[in-house]
């Protein structure tokens, strides 16, 4: 018995699938203020009293993160940084509380310039004065040497022993020294609420006889451990638009290319699905207006739901952004897209006359509803129009989608539109025929991002640097010493990077997956010193993609 659980802005929901069948599911308003009271409530709806222990899986997905750095409330910090020569790091502010240190680490990880212990000793006063009691140390190419990181640290730490300390190293090790340094910022931020929140989840979840391993939906599609994303919370960020996308991977298991549109409450989410691959985000996820580290599916995010406030001023019809409850037609307030779908749909989605009545109010002349409902949905259906296309314009431009067009020497085609969430079934057929491809909705739409969630596999990444004059590589911020160099090849750096991430899946319980392991990255560089070749460095990297879980094959229907 598997369990899956999306925590929504609007809505929770969840599934149990038994045998590649969903036996139950149901869907719960989220409570925003204390999420695991309400999946406290979905897993008391799914389970029957004692059949916590018949969980062989549990996943859950979770906009916490994503809404912890969207409304800013969260612990003040400093982000300390070594940027050695090169790019103007003021220019970057990427904190309020923000420090730039002498000091160097080069490409290769040899120290260029020394860090200096009293400069270090004054930024610690200055922090501690300003009551900061949290600091993230980030140092450009640290992943390759991070004993500058460490050398600041332990100053920090040494002049004031309160501070809470994270390095760059241990959080990514690719490269780029922005995007390391804003991840380390937010996971240093963020990583104590989640903590929290992740204690509760283990209480309401081993209180009820579940005691199997927890796992949290990822940006990327995949999954992580409840215990790894304590370290990593930042990886879970957008895992609700991840989890819509591998649910309707689920739900359709082909090879057509297709855009997901996951209708929520109070937004829509959009990502693509390229010839049966959802498609990555090759920059990363952006947070707080900043490129990151973390891995991410390619997705928009529309200010615009089924609960979105419909409004007539003056003759302007508005729809959203904001949201003030339920549609008109499940008792809300106010008139939505839900109830104009509804009631032209003639009460498929809920009750009709209190959905004609909301639609009535924003007009004097009743004869005129039918006509504003059939505004509202098209205004509906243009918008999401114009955001798929503009969408679709950006996703030409990620390496994904040009090598597939050099690769089949075509141009894609987007052949079919793909409806995850409760109006899916109204809105889609519109919308798939406005755009001039297949409609797709399935019975289990409704509730297809915990589906997703519950079939979607561990997802892990590596990348490893080796540098033969050094003799030395690296793995996300860990160097060690290269066992042979007296012929070595690419093939040989491809061999170590293999059981560097055969070793990773091990302590991770994934070594069922790591026969689904593909390099993205091989690149090979001879280093000239005057005359003649002097070393070469490597670079491989190597990932388990999203899919789903061994032996599932598809949706009973």
């Amino acid at each position: 018995m598997l369990v899956g659980i999306d925590v929504g802005g609007t809505f929770t929901d969840g599934v149990v699938l038994d045998n590649g069948e969903i036996v139950r599911w149901c869907k719960r308003p989220t409570n925003t203020k204390r999420l695991q009271d309400t999946i406290e409530v979905v897993i008391d709806d799914l389970l029957t009293e004692g059949s916590g222990q018949e969980v062989e899986r549990i996943v859950l997905s979770t906009t916490l993160i994503t809404n912890l750095l969207a409304t800013g409330q969260l612990e003040k910090a400093a982000l300390v940084v070594i940027p050695g020569p090169g790019l103007n790091p003021y220019e970057l502010r990427l904190a309020d509380n923000y420090f730039v240190l002498q000091g160097g680490i080069d490409f290769r990880g040899r120290e260029i310039a020394p860090v200096s212990r009293s400069e270090v000793r004054e930024t610690a006063r200055v922090i501690k004065r300003a009551g900061i009691k949290k600091v993230a140390v980030v140092g450009k190419f640290s992943q390759r040497n991070p004993s500058q990181e460490e050398q600041v640290a332990s100053i920090l730490y040494n002049e004031y022993s309160d501070l809470d300390i994270l390095m760059g190293h241990q959080i990514s090790g690719e490269l780029n020294f922005p995007r390391r340094a804003i991840t380390t910022y937010y996971t240093l931020i963020t990583r104590d609420h989640w903590s929290h929140f992740a204690d509760e989840i283990e209480k309401v979840l081993r209180a009820r006889g579940i005691l199997v391993p927890i796992e949290i939906m990822k940006a990327d599609g995949g999954t992580m451990s409840l215990d790894a994303s304590r370290h990593m919370p930042c990886q879970t960020a957008f895992s609700g638009p991840a989890a819509s996308t591998m649910g309707a991977f689920a739900l359709t298991m082909d090879d057509m290319t297709s855009v997901v549109v996951d209708i929520g409450g109070t937004t829509t989410d959009l990502s693509f699905i390229l010839q049966g691959e959802p498609l990555h985000a090759s920059k990363g996820a952006k947070l707080g207006g900043r490129y990151t580290h973390v891995k991410a599916l390619a997705v928009r995010s529309v200010a615009l739901g089924g609960d979105s406030v419909v409004r007539l001023q003056g003759g302007k019809l508005t729809i959203g952004p904001d949201r003030q409850g339920d549609a008109a037609c499940f008792g809300g307030p106010v008139p939505t897209p839900t109830d104009a779908f509804n009631l032209l749909e003639g009460g498929k989605l809920g009750d009709v006359d209190l959905s004609y009545r909301a639609v009535a109010s924003l007009v004097e002349d009743e004869t005129k509803v039918a006509d504003l409902a059939e505004a509202v949905v098209q205004e509906f259906i243009d918008i999401l129009c114009q955001n798929i296309r503009e969408m679709m314009r950006s996703w030409e431009q990620e390496p994904a989608y040009r090598v597939w067009e050099i690769v089949n020497r075509r141009r894609v085609k987007l052949e079919r539109v793909v409806g995850i969430g409760a109006p899916a079934s109204a809105v889609i057929p519109r919308l798939a025929s406005r755009m001039g491809c297949q409609g797709f909705v399935n019975r289990l739409s409704t509730v297809g991002n915990a589906l997703g969630a519950v079939v979607a596999r561990p997802t892990l990444q590596i990348t490893l640097h080796a540098d033969t004059q050094t003799g030395t590589y690296s793995t996300d911020g860990k160097v060690k010493k290269l066992p042979d160099l007296s012929r070595i090849q690419m093939r040989d750096i491809k061999e170590l990077g293999e059981k560097e991430l055969r070793v990773l899946t091990e302590e991770k319980g994934m070594v069922d997956y790591f026969c689904e392991r593909e390099f993205f990255l091989e690149e090979q560089f001879n280093v000239i010193r005057g005359w003649s070749t002097s070393g070469r460095i490597f670079d491989v990297g190597i990932t388990i993609s999203p899919g789903v879980i061994k032996g599932f094959k598809g949706v009973k229907t």
